[in-house]
């Protein structure tokens, strides 16, 4: 089994201790030369200015390629091309583009009266620019909004449409539920790059909360199996062994790149990449 190609997502730290947590994840998982890494905005766009400082930083002082999140929330569209604008100046040029989440309290996303109203009117926008390489999101299973598993299909193409590249999924538990996905999508004429996202568990409990709020299906096994992992004290050896299962069948489906959602804690995610034959090429000296 050949060894996929892996890329990594980062939030931006919000104190220096959070910062000391991302520096060393970065010298951590940086020696496995991702394809890119990506950094995160805060729901409602709450830590743009610190995900702009993060991302320079990690492009300035580690050698790979960093992907902006970059939504639609709570700005107006000459803002948010600023922010791209100053990206590309800085050498970043590749942007996850997002509609984001609605800030904390409202229920449902309000597009600000001069920004834009979905994510794809911003990708169409800095496609128009011609400065950068655009990733978006996908979902596998129904986004909490759409009616149907085909809407997240159709919105997809749509997206790579507007000028997309490629596409990062929403967590999930199952291989399978990836390549029904993957069938739908080509079903429906997209042939763009689409990676799975790797949610490797360093709490179930606090995953679980994730996998309700996002649409993310919950399998009875996974409960039952965390709950006597539990007893037994044996919780990161069953994270890793499930995230090494999970992503093992996906590259025998012929996946060739992963995603990993980090969560700025590296170990985890470390050890499932050995396990797949994914090796330090790099030494830290090279990176940092």
């Amino acid at each position: 089994m050949a060894s996929p190609r892996v890329s990594f997502e980062f939030f931006p730290p919000k104190s220096l201790e959070a910062s000391f947590r991302l520096w060393e994840t970065l010298n951590v998982l940086a020696p496995l030369a991702p394809s890119f890494v990506s950094v995160t905005y805060g729901a409602g766009g709450t830590t743009r200015a610190l995900t702009h400082d993060a991302v320079k930083t990690i492009h300035a002082n580690y050698g790979v390629a960093v992907a902006a999140h970059l939504t639609c929330v709570d700005a107006t569209r000459e803002e948010t091309l600023a922010i791209a604008d100053s990206y590309a100046a800085a050498g970043v040029t590749q942007i996850v583009a997002l509609r984001g989440d609605p800030p904390k309290g409202q229920g449902r996303f309000t597009a600000h009266p001069e920004g834009f109203a979905s994510s794809i009117e911003l990708i169409e926008a800095l496609a128009a620019t011609g400065k950068f390489h655009l990733r978006v999101g996908a979902y596998p299973e129904p986004h909490p909004e759409a009616a149907s598993m085909q809407d997240c299909v159709d919105f997809l193409k749509r997206k790579i449409d507007a000028g997309a590249s490629s596409a990062i999924t929403q967590f999930f538990f199952e291989a399978e539920t990836f390549f029904r996905f993957r069938d739908a999508c080509a079903a429906a004429g997209i042939t763009a790059p689409i990676i799975p996202g790797i949610l490797p568990i360093n709490s179930w409990s606090g995953v679980r909360k994730f996998a309700a709020a996002c649409g993310t299906s919950i399998p009875a096994w996974l409960d039952e199996a965390y709950d006597k992992a539990a007893r037994d004290g044996r919780e990161a050896l069953l994270s890793t062994a499930l995230a090494t299962e999970l992503c093992t069948d996906l590259i025998e489906g012929g996946v060739e790149d992963l995603h990993f959602y980090t969560l700025n804690s590296p170990d985890l995610t470390r050890d499932v990449c050995a396990a797949l034959g994914v090796a330090p090429r790099v030494s830290l000296s090279e990176v940092a």
